[in-house]
């Protein structure tokens, strides 16, 4: 099946431009020119994947993401004019997964989509009827679904990647540019504080007391580990 992608930004001849070069790989692509046609959309239909600029009128990128994020888990990957890195970690800290910084190749563009549908694939096949459980969370690995005391977390793509690959492998602590790239991918630009605000969010939304966290652990100096 095509994968749907929908393209959100106010400059049309970007949005041409971006549609015309995915729907040739395939795609199928909804686009949207404002915030509030993004986030009507996001609740009408499914999607696979959404770029999603952050100056946009009526309702920014970055409030679209963040309500986007109160009903789905959707993959967004973030567009920003500017290069400043201010930009790019309040992207995070709304729920993005990762971003873009304008001027861009569309086939960095491309490159980037795909990478994310591939790891997403490959789990789902890997992971078909698989559970952990620890104390009072479940992970259902099929349906990347993450129960807490039976009450459903609504974890992004990155922060469920993030708790998946930390509790497949418990106790055991990855550094901070181990996280990176296993689960950005060696050639994602940014830093090791992309991950530090997946693992801040990520206990926000697990951990009863995020300062005091029973599943998600640090060891200082060293990086992050699970808790089995």
């Amino acid at each position: 099946m095509a994968k749907k992608v929908l393209v959100v930004d106010d400059e049309k001849l970007i949005v041409k431009g971006i549609r015309f070069s995915l729907e040739q790989e395939g795609m199928n692509v909804e686009v949207a020119y404002d915030g509030e046609e993004a986030l009507e959309k996001a609740k009408e239909q499914e999607f696979d994947i959404i770029l999603l600029d952050i100056m946009l009128p009526k309702l920014d990128g970055l409030q679209v993401c963040q309500q986007i994020r109160e009903f789905s888990n959707v993959p967004i990957i973030m567009l920003t004019a500017k290069g400043d890195d201010m930009d790019k970690i309040m992207g995070l800290e709304y729920g993005a997964d990762d971003y873009i910084t304008k001027p861009f190749n569309i086939l960095e563009v491309k490159a980037r989509i795909k990478a994310i549908m591939r790891r997403t694939a490959s789990k789902n096949e890997k992971n078909q009827g698989q559970l952990i459980e620890a104390g009072a969370m479940k992970i259902d690995l099929e349906e990347r679904r993450v129960y807490v005391e039976q009450r459903e977390m609504n974890l992004t793509s990155k922060e469920y990647d993030v708790l998946e690959l930390l509790a497949k492998n418990a106790n055991h602590v990855y550094s901070r540019e181990k996280l990176l790239n296993l689960v950005w991918g060696a050639d994602y630009p940014g830093d090791v504080r992309t991950v530090d605000v997946h693992i801040r969010r990520l206990r926000e939304k697990i951990e009863a007391n995020p300062s005091e966290p029973k599943f998600v652990h640090t060891k200082w100096g060293v990086g992050y580990y699970f808790k089995a």
